[in-house]
């Protein structure tokens, strides 16, 4: 089975490569896209696949807009932390809408309502059993990381995820900046934080730093294509939102 994957985290698409390896060995990766820009280009020069997996959020805006560029011929299912674009997604081949973190059994059910659909003739969306997906969006409880443990010297501290004001990467650790200035070190990279944490409240602004909404106290345009983000208590650090992810934060600003 062909399948392409539309995924802006590194770490997110290695891990959607192993689960669909483990749930369907058959499964041949034609290519790993995490563009907006990169993903029309793909469909205006490959033949399409059945199916494609597909986040909502990349690096350069918003996936609904490769429908837009783009006839796809594939069904999809989206892979996402955010819930409010089911409907959308339903109006674009969607089979199924799993939120993340995924799980080995939903991404099985996936699958097999893809192979259900696919042995069907010309199948359309709306052959698709849209209320079906809709209660399970509604019943899907969310579950995001709430606290840390950390080393303190001999100690062991427990730290909330409404005490910090950033994730960041330094030389090979990542480390927790939190709102009293304490920094702390974990054993989680960023790729795997972007998973782990609610969407709504933190977004990965650049290769190097996560920051929390609640702790922006400022937010400055320097240039068409940079921006500078002041956090609360961080008067001289410098957070740079990277060019590709500009149009996300903006987004995510907006909620």
């Amino acid at each position: 089975m062909n399948i392409l994957i539309i995924e802006d985290e590194p770490l997110a698409a290695e891990h959607l490569c192993k689960m669909l390896d483990k749930v369907n060995p058959d499964t041949k990766i034609l290519a790993i896209l995490d563009s907006v820009e990169s993903s029309i280009k793909w469909f205006n020069q490959n033949e399409h696949p059945p199916l494609v997996f597909m986040d909502i959020h990349l690096g350069d805006g918003i996936s609904f807009e490769i429908f837009s560029s783009v006839k796809i011929e594939s069904f999809i299912i989206f892979t996402t932390a955010y819930d409010k674009y089911a409907l959308q997604a339903f109006s674009v081949n969607s089979i199924d809408y799993l939120l993340k973190p995924l799980s080995i059994d939903k991404l099985n059910e996936a699958i097999l309502k893809f192979r259900n659909y696919h042995k069907l003739e010309n199948p359309t969306p709306s052959q698709l059993n849209i209320d079906s997906l809709i209660n399970a969006i509604q019943n899907k409880q969310e579950s995001y990381k709430e606290r840390f443990v950390v080393k303190v010297g001999t100690r062991i501290k427990m730290v909330t995820t409404s005490e910090v004001t950033c994730f960041y990467s330094f030389e090979k650790g990542t480390y927790i900046l939190t709102q009293n200035k304490s920094n702390y070190l974990i054993d989680y990279t960023l790729d795997k934080l972007s998973a782990l944490l609610n969407p709504k409240e933190f977004y990965r602004i650049n290769r190097k730093q996560i920051i929390r909404i609640s702790a922006i106290s400022e937010v400055q345009t320097l240039g068409p294509s940079r921006i500078k983000v002041k956090l609360k208590g961080c008067i001289d650090d410098e957070y740079i939102v990277s060019r590709e992810r500009i149009k996300g934060f903006k987004i995510w600003l907006e909620g």
